[in-house]
């Protein structure tokens, strides 16, 4: 086995198959790609910051929000108010803030904020 990997053909990885080159995607392509993701991103971060203001004047919540803690969701729970966060087993809320009772202000993935009960939540 040695001798026949000693004596293996050396080609240089410029002289590939002509249906090789054409598979690979041209620069154009590539580029079009990155603009795609900058703005699905840029989309992303407006509707995150429109769902923040609308978190601060539907709580009248002036603090700085900081993520105090991360919880995974044990069951599915639908909002009954509008304030309340509705949530789906096995989903990752960042906890906001604690509030007086047996509830917390939590963000979801979209960006979402609202109540939930602190027995629907996992802390690990």
């Amino acid at each position: 086995r040695e001798k026949d990997d000693k004596y293996k053909t050396w080609m240089p990885k410029f002289l590939m198959a002509k249906e090789d080159k054409d598979q690979r995607k041209s620069s154009d392509d590539v580029e079009r790609n990155i603009f795609k993701v900058k703005k699905s991103n840029a989309e992303k971060i407006k509707k995150m910051e429109n769902e923040e203001k609308v978190f601060r004047e539907t709580f009248m919540y002036n603090k700085e929000i900081n993520v105090i803690n991360t919880a995974t969701a044990e069951c599915s729970v639908p909002s009954k108010r509008r304030v309340d966060l509705p949530v789906t087993a096995g989903e990752q809320l960042d906890v906001i803030d604690v509030t007086e009772g047996n509830t917390v202000i939590c963000r979801n993935s979209e960006g979402r904020y609202g109540y939930v009960l602190v027995e629907h939540l996992n802390f690990r």
